[in-house]
């Protein structure tokens, strides 16, 4: 499908009159910028290189210790952030990720880091064995499905250095899988104190939610496909040659780590360019939901946000549909680089191909790719935000009249058993019976869909304000945690603050004091320092009890 871009027009300087330096900024980071002389990738990292030499100190580098680059953000002022994942002695620190933030001609403006303790460690050989971690974290992944028979269970345990929780120390990262009773996966992450054995974090690595789709869901809608010979199939060369194929109701079976064998994604096919019936008894119905969920997705990061793809590399990334029996999930797998599509129980959910699901489930890939935000505490109820506010403006962005933009997640894919008219509500989050609509010291105890809540209530905030509105036909009556009245700034502008913020300045360990900051100085960045919308970004954060 296509889209009319922006094209580059011309940029005036008028006499006599003079620019605030806020509004040059301004003028510098909007598409209308020259983008000729903006340094490319190669140019920042290696600019970024001499930075990390210079300032080896003020970051905490020491010659026990390694970089690499992990993703890289050009303005279109030519200013360069670098974002860095960090070893210690050849092991991963978690939380030892950074970003170096370099003015227009390379120089060394300031960095920010997940954490600022100095890594340093006396010993970097566990007492606690490999199998030990193991035995350990099936514990927890049993624990944490209790009443399932679970089969096919295996631990991959990894030596890293814990940067996350506090002072340094040794740990194991172990990722527990197995299947449940119906063949379906089952993951967690387990983080275990190599001296002692305490578990130290633990958090589910299947990062999960719900929403809608097409032709089941979104009507009749345009796809890009590949005539191959007399052949059509279900791959879009328009964007990175995505494509959608049936994983037969099949799984992964993946043992230490490894993946023995995966659900297949066999190519979609069709003779005459016209795909599915909008009825679930045609298979390629589901598959035309995935693959437009997936091409809705990949233009809004484009045209919105100027990143080409999930990595941001402009390579495609794949979808599986009908996988498992009765499976009431979808996710992002960063391994396979591609996202997979339950048929739902029928009764709880229907096929989970939605529209939002997509954009919620393929932005945990663009999380991965940028700030990694941990998927546990305050930073996972972050990740899981990220993902929610994302594929609500995947979902307004797409302009989809059977499926029109809404501030619910999941409404489409919902059945009378679920018992609710959505998986998660923005606007006030404390209507799912779970979620928190104000920060307070103990969100961070909260599953990750439920911590999400602080953020996504700040999200609407700052989109629409407060009280009572209708949009779309949906009503919202949004509260406010100190009795406040917030004005919003739409939701278009929201997208390009919450964006920068993830890209350039979270990290793996932010939490929700940290996320204000990080958009506060995204909103600078956009819009100057005390304009509007950097206001209404610390009206909206103190409205949910974030100051």
């Amino acid at each position: 499908m296509s889209r009319i871009r922006h094209i580059r027009g011309s940029r005036f300087v008028t006499a006599g009159i003079a620019a605030t330096t806020a509004t040059l900024l301004a003028a510098a980071l909007s598409p209308t910028a020259d983008a000729a002389a903006r340094p490319s990738r190669t140019t920042a990292i290696k600019n970024a290189t001499s930075a990390l030499l210079d300032q080896a100190a003020s970051l905490g580098l020491t010659s026990a210790q390694g970089t690499k680059v992990r993703d890289v953000v050009v303005d279109a002022d030519g200013s360069q952030h670098v974002r860095y994942d960090r070893t210690y002695r050849e092991l991963p620190v978690l939380g030892g990720d950074f970003v170096v933030h370099l003015a227009p001609n390379g120089s060394y403006r300031s960095a920010n880091r997940a954490t600022k303790r100095a890594i340093s460690l006396s010993s970097v050989t566990p007492e606690l064995s490999a199998p030990k971690a193991a035995d350990l974290a099936v514990n927890a992944l049993r624990a944490a499905n209790l009443g399932e028979a679970l089969k096919r269970v295996t631990a991959k345990p990894q030596l890293v250095v814990d940067a996350l929780h506090g002072t340094p120390k040794l740990a194991w990262r172990t990722n527990a899988v197995a299947q449940d009773s119906l063949g379906n996966p089952v993951a967690r992450t387990v983080l275990t104190d190599a001296r002692t054995g305490a578990q130290i974090d633990a958090w589910d690595t299947i990062e999960t939610a719900a929403g809608d789709g097409q032709s089941l869901y979104s009507g009749t809608v345009p796809l890009e496909t590949t005539l191959s010979g007399s052949t059509y199939q279900l791959k879009d060369p328009t964007r990175g040659n995505t494509y959608t194929g049936d994983a037969a109701n099949k799984t992964d079976l993946c043992i230490l780590g490894i993946c023995i064998s995966r659900a297949p994604a066999t190519l979609f096919t069709d003779t005459d360019n016209h795909w599915g019936t909008g009825a679930t008894s045609d298979r390629s119905s589901a598959a035309v939901d995935a693959q437009y969920g997936t091409n809705e997705t990949w233009d809004y990061y484009k045209n919105v946000h100027g990143r080409s793809g999930i990595a941001g590399d402009g390579k495609g990334s794949y979808n599986r549909v009908h996988y498992g029996s009765s499976y009431n999930n979808a996710f992002w797998d960063d391994t396979c680089f591609c996202m997979t599509y339950g048929d739902g129980d029928g009764t709880t959910f229907g096929p989970l191909v939605a529209l939002d699901v997509a954009g919620h489930e393929m932005s945990h890939g663009v999380t991965s790719k940028t700030a990694a935000l941990t998927y546990s505490g305050e930073s996972g109820g972050l990740n899981e935000a990220t993902s929610d506010i994302f594929g609500t403006m995947v979902e307004f962005y797409a302009n989809n009249s059977s499926d029109p933009g809404d501030y619910l997640i999941g409404e489409k894919i919902v059945r009378s058993g679920f018992g609710k008219a959505a998986l998660r509500f923005m606007d006030q989050p404390s209507k799912d019976g779970n979620s928190a609509d104000c920060w307070s010291s103990s969100v961070g105890n909260l599953d990750v869909h439920y911590s999400s809540g602080v953020a996504n209530h700040f999200a609407y905030l700052l989109s629409e304000g407060s009280g009572a509105k209708t949009i779309n036909g949906v009503s919202y009556n949004s509260p406010t945690c100190n009795a406040s009245t917030v004005t919003g700034i739409g939701r278009d502008k929201v997208g390009k603050i919450w964006y920068r913020a993830l890209t350039v300045y979270m990290t793996s360990s932010t939490n929700y004091a940290a996320a204000r900051t990080a958009t506060l100085n995204a909103a600078k960045d956009l819009y100057g320092a005390g304009s509007t919308e950097y206001n209404a970004v610390a009206a909206a954060w103190s409205a949910v009890s974030v100051s």
